[in-house]
């Protein structure tokens, strides 16, 4: 799997026009970590099944979502948490996912710019579908939910740190990003915030590995 640097700095993050939860717009400042260019598939879930005999994850082998290209989906927080530390991983917190998402396009509604695409896919696609973003990341939004490290908290922009956030100490719910294959609008704009109870396994969730430098 191939990464992007991301430089430390600084960039704007949140949204004033979205949902409440994405709001205020702040200004974060994060140091250099590495990303993935797109998400985990199940090309490479496959050899994390081999190596380590994890029961595989909900909708493995169905029609729809077994193609080796496609995003692996139906992963709980703990199973990605599991894939990403055996590829010698984690996962990306919310603030780095969308630094990472920008790609220093700080105010664009998309990672790639601020033109939706004209056509939704109504399935899950392989990976390298959407436009890329200006660090050459892909997926982001379309496809599916990535999970991120952080707890979530509807109020947690209202008082997050200025430098490395990580979410709330604890919660009920994970934070994911990327609008999903099948909302009725999947593209959802890179400073959309989502969460899910860290137990379930849906169609629309899937992993995005993060690296420190």
């Amino acid at each position: 799997m191939d990464f992007v640097h991301v430089a430390a700095g600084a960039f704007a993050m949140g949204s004033d026009d979205g949902h409440p939860s994405e709001r205020p717009v702040h200004v974060v400042w994060l140091d250099a970590f590495l990303i993935a260019l797109r998400p985990l598939t199940n090309a490479d879930y496959a050899a994390y099944l081999e190596s380590t005999g994890a029961p595989p994850p909900a909708f493995w082998g169905k029609p729809g979502f077994s193609h080796p290209r496609q995003p692996v989906v139906g992963l709980s927080w703990p199973e990605a948490v599991a894939a990403a530390a055996w590829a010698g991983a984690r996962l990306p917190t919310e603030a780095e996912w969308e630094k990472a998402a920008r790609g220093g396009l700080d105010g664009a509604r998309y990672p790639w710019g601020d033109d939706k695409p004209a056509a939704r896919f109504g399935r899950l696609p392989e990976v390298g579908a959407t436009p890329v973003n200006p660090l050459g990341l892909t997926d982001l939004s379309g496809v599916c939910h990535e999970w991120c490290a952080d707890w979530f908290d509807d109020a947690y922009y209202a008082h997050s740190p200025e430098r490395d956030p990580r979410g709330p100490a604890t919660g009920t719910r994970r934070a994911s990003r990327g609008g999903a294959w099948r909302h009725a609008d999947p593209w959802s704009p890179v400073g959309h915030r989502s969460s899910l109870p860290p137990h379930l396994r849906y169609s629309d969730y899937g992993v995005r590995l993060a690296r420190d430098v």
